[in-house]
């Protein structure tokens, strides 16, 4: 157990020596980089929370592609905001995103707002967040608090404590506050980052090319890793569901999910929780009677508070009630359903079910491999689920 070292002031040279690592080996050439356009910088941003720069890159090339401005994006339909999210999680960032574009729009004439204040009053947009977008777009002078920054000023300043609680997060902002240079604060911004992702890692810290080194306090305390406090342990629960593949005709049923909560607005595979009652549901909910399900080999997703082990059932569809479409169902072919705007382990067992499906020089009577079948398929044979 560490106590705080440090007094709340400013370390000499600090953001200089900073800069100067940060102009040598910082990053340069990220795609949102090299610009002040504050729709770009502030996509960029809210992609970036709790997710690693590498995984972001694509998405943020695609999604600027089909949504180059705010105005485009704040009058698209949902479900192809979500569908170019779809992969990268924390869906409640893409429609954060989207609802924050529609209040540009209406409060702000189409233009991202200057102050501060008004940007950290958008959806999704915290002070940290804004502040990022501010320092990058307008050069706006403040000091942002991202897990990276959190990491290195806890060490820079011997912080002990949780960062997530509020007296040893209000410290850091302090800190934080304390070390902003006069100028150049789009630059110092970037280098916090990057020292923070690049030398200053949680695991791995390579102290030894660091620039602030020489002022570390645990590092001359000799206990770096033990700063900052990580989060307390806690038992993360495992839920269980089973998931319907009912298929007719190449076609797969999808629902939509609700606004909020997991998944929220996405489109995924209906969910049961007790498999006996698969033939009812389906009369009751899709007006369709259904062969006996067949379990396939199941799927674990896990999330930030809890694991998820899904049971997929393939529910072959003998006879659909004609019938109005139900708000929120539809029937699409594997392959449209598998671009859609869906969650990760639904995409993954939608591509199970393509591969499984693709044609070959076999006899298309050969059997699908059930969550329970030991043997691998033969050459002969279908493709395996699993």
């Amino acid at each position: 157990m560490f106590r705080s070292v440090s007094p709340i002031k400013n370390s000499p040279n600090f953001a200089a020596r900073l800069l100067a690592w940060h102009q040598r080996h910082g990053r340069h050439d990220l795609p949102w980089q090299g610009t002040r356009e504050a729709y770009r910088i502030w996509v960029a941003e809210i992609m970036l929370q709790q997710t690693q720069v590498a995984a972001v890159i694509p998405y943020y090339t695609r999604f600027l592609e089909r949504f180059p401005d705010i105005a485009t994006l704040a009058g698209a339909p949902q479900d192809e905001v979500l569908r170019l999210w779809s992969g990268l999680g924390y869906y409640s960032r893409a429609r954060n995103l989207q609802r924050a574009a529609q209040l540009v729009a209406e409060r702000h004439r189409g233009v991202f707002p200057r102050a501060l204040e008004d940007i950290e009053a958008l959806p999704g947009i915290g002070r940290s967040t804004a502040a990022a977008i501010a320092a990058f777009a307008y050069g706006t002078r403040a000091p942002i608090l991202d897990g990276n920054v959190k990491r290195v000023l806890a060490r820079h300043f011997a912080v002990a404590g949780f960062p997530g609680e509020k007296r040893v997060e209000n410290r850091l902002w302090q800190l934080a506050e304390a070390q902003l240079p006069a100028r150049a604060i789009g630059r110092y911004t970037q280098a916090m980052m990057d020292l923070g992702a690049t030398l200053c890692t949680r695991a791995k810290p390579r102290c030894a090319e660091c620039p602030l080194a020489q002022s570390c306090q645990a590092l001359a305390l000799g206990h770096v890793r033990d700063f900052p406090t990580t989060r307390p342990a806690k038992a993360v629960p495992t839920r269980a569901t089973h998931m319907l593949l009912l298929v007719r005709g190449g076609e797969v049923l999808l629902e939509k999910r609700p606004p909020s909560g997991i998944w929220g607005g996405l489109w995924s595979l209906p969910e049961l929780a007790d498999a006996t009652r698969a033939h009812a549901h389906c009369r009751s909910n899709y007006g369709c009677s259904i062969a006996a399900p067949q379990p396939l080999a199941p799927l674990a997703h896990g999330f930030t508070h809890f694991k998820l082990q899904i049971q997929p059932l393939l529910c072959q569809v003998e006879k659909l009630t004609p019938a109005a479409r139900e708000p929120g169902q539809m029937w699409l072919s594997l392959e449209e359903a598998h671009g859609a705007a869906i969650p990760v382990p639904v995409r993954k067992l939608l591509g199970r079910l393509l591969v499984a499906c693709e044609p070959e020089a076999t006899p298309r009577t050969a059997p699908i491999a059930h969550a329970n079948s030991a043997s691998k398929p033969s050459s002969g044979s279908k493709r395996s689920l699993r």
